[in-house]
């Protein structure tokens, strides 16, 4: 019996796995099946026809044929230059102020007490506004002499200041807005990861004698990394997928002052009927995304240390 058991398993084990592995691979298809068929139809059949469109000029016939014509339009078109180094800045300005306002607000409130409790709730309120609530409300703060900024500022004895429509502190104020709105929303990601430090390592380094900045500096901050990896890419999709405000508060201007690749997008799209125009600049806005992100991430993981 135990010369037929071993003969049974060196002979037939194969052919038994390849019917498990059959019957394994039939269910997972068919568990997966309504998942795939929803990324199908709304992430990938929309991504393949925004690569066509770019890729499709039309005619004065009617004719459409496919060439780069849109994305050499796209480049020659100075609106996207412009709006291209408003991003740049627009996302320099806003990510580093609010990452570091973010980790500062999380080592401050990492402690669990009433205070840290009830500031903890006011720095995450604004996550809580909707963007364009949130726009609104500013588009008031920054109203010319009547808004509250410039109310306040006429108690003093100032001038008032367009905010919104001077060129040069037009960009500055939606920035604003966006480090307001954001800062909270970090943070919370940050005190998740305070939390997973252990405390052991802080009292070694106290034993040590290493001070308060060098704690920060030589334990907190690099088992931070892969909190602040995350963070940073999260920003990142920020910076390059919102827009409400920029349509509710300025409409890109004045003078193309804040005019941003999403916006430029939505122009050429909603108000110029330009598809071909608006499918090529989002396709090199996914593309300048996505190199950036990973280039985030490469570069970001040189510094992760990890805890056994």
């Amino acid at each position: 019996m135990a010369d037929a058991a071993t003969l049974s398993g060196i002979s037939l084990s194969p052919a038994r796995k390849r019917i498990g592995n059959i019957r394994i691979w039939r269910r997972a298809a068919i568990l997966l099946a309504p998942s795939l068929a929803l990324l199908a139809l709304f992430t990938y059949w929309p991504i393949f026809q925004v690569l066509y469109q770019s890729l499709s000029v039309e005619t004065f016939g009617g004719k459409a044929h496919l060439g780069l014509d849109n994305f050499r339009r796209l480049f020659a078109d100075p609106h996207f230059g412009k709006a291209v180094w408003n991003n740049v800045i627009y996302g320099i300005a806003t990510i580093i102020p609010s990452i570091a306002l973010s980790l500062l607000f999380a080592v401050g409130l990492k402690e669990s007490t009433r205070l840290s409790a009830i500031l903890r709730a006011c720095f995450v309120f604004p996550t809580l506004i909707p963007l364009v609530a949130a726009a609104a409300l500013f588009t008031f703060i920054f109203l010319p002499r009547f808004g509250l900024i410039d109310y306040q500022l006429g108690r003093f004895g100032l001038s008032a200041v367009n905010w919104l429509g001077d060129p040069d502190l037009a960009l500055a104020s939606v920035i604003a807005i966006t480090i307001w709105k954001n800062a909270g929303y970090y943070m919370l990601f940050f005190l998740a990861g305070l939390q997973g430090i252990p405390e052991d390592l802080h009292e070694a380094a106290r034993v040590e004698g290493a001070t308060t900045l060098q704690r920060f500096r030589r334990v907190t901050l690099p088992l931070l990394m892969p909190t602040m990896t995350f963070v940073f890419v999260i920003a990142l999709l920020q910076v390059l997928t919102t827009v409400d405000h920029i349509i509710l508060m300025t409409s890109g201007g004045p003078n193309d002052a804040t005019n941003l690749i999403l916006f430029y997008i939505y122009e050429q799209a909603a108000q110029n009927y330009d598809a071909g125009l608006a499918a090529a600049a989002t396709v090199v806005s996914l593309a300048g995304l996505l190199a950036l992100s990973l280039i985030s991430l490469r570069t970001l993981e040189h510094g992760i240390h990890y805890e056994n």
